[in-house]
């Protein structure tokens, strides 16, 4: 009897060689040659990432608290879920905890795990961890010093409304929202 064969192994490419392009404060560019499952070779170009988390909290009134921040790559302020990237050696959870105490000032009591999202995996290693967070208690942290927010709380039906219009484009929002409607009913 045959051993089964990896499904995936016809579509596995395999790195060669990997050269670091740039080092940066949060992505790293590398430029790596890989040779394809048919014997070709060729280039990617990879943002490596650590990783972040993106957390939908539940106010009191389970209402959903949104930061409104202006982003420079997409040019416009934009209405997201709190997010952060992970710290060297730091889980997840803990970069979850931080994060809400650093962007609307509250810990969580509950926290949960309702997914994860690859950003965009052509190009990047990024993945986030998706939460949800309730049972809210107030507890600040110093925000970053590179960071303007302003909070703004609104019904889960608000949110998705504006999804709907377009006015929330942001991929991990809209993710964790999507993700967080099943606990929420």
């Amino acid at each position: 009897m045959s051993q089964p064969t990896d499904p995936n192994a016809r579509l596995t490419e395999e790195q060669l060689h990997s050269q670091l392009i740039y080092d940066g404060k949060v992505v790293h560019l590398y430029l790596d040659t890989v040779k394809l499952p048919n014997g070709n070779t060729t280039r990617r170009e990879i943002v490596r990432h650590s990783g972040a988390v993106a957390i939908v909290p539940l106010d009191a009134e389970r209402r959903i608290i949104l930061v409104r921040q202006f982003r420079y790559a997409a040019g416009r302020v934009l209405l997201e879920v709190p997010a952060g990237t992970l710290e060297v050696g730091e889980s997840p959870d803990v970069c979850a905890v931080r994060e809400l105490q650093e962007e609307i000032g509250y810990r969580p009591n509950k926290l949960q795990k309702i997914g994860g999202v690859f950003v965009a995996p052509g190009y990047t290693t990024e993945f986030i961890h998706l939460y949800l967070a309730s049972d809210l208690v107030p507890s600040r942290l110093d925000a970053d010093d590179d960071e303007l927010l302003e909070i703004v709380r609104l019904p889960l039906g608000e949110v998705l409304a504006r999804i709907r219009r377009g006015e929330i484009a942001d991929a991990k929002t809209i993710s964790a929202i999507f993700l967080a409607q099943e606990h929420l009913k």
